[in-house]
C-alpha cells in the first residue's frame, strides 16, 4: 500500500469518514484506489484488511 487518505465529511447528524487507499493487483501488479464513506471508528479496520 502506497498511499492513505483520510477526509472528515460532516452532515446535519452524522460525522463520516471518507478513506482511500491504493491496493496492489496480485494478477496484473497495477494500482487500483478503492474508496468508502464510513464511521470515524472503523477507518483503522478499513486499512487493515486488504
Amino acid at each position: 500500500m502506497a498511499k492513505k487518505v483520510v477526509a472528515s465529511l460532516q452532515t446535519k447528524s452524522n460525522r463520516l469518514t471518507k478513506a482511500v487507499k491504493m491496493v496492489k493487483s496480485p494478477k496484473t501488479g497495477a494500482y487500483t484506489f478503492v474508496s468508502a464513506i464510513m464511521a470515524p471508528e472503523l477507518v483503522d479496520d478499513f486499512f487493515k484488511k486488504n
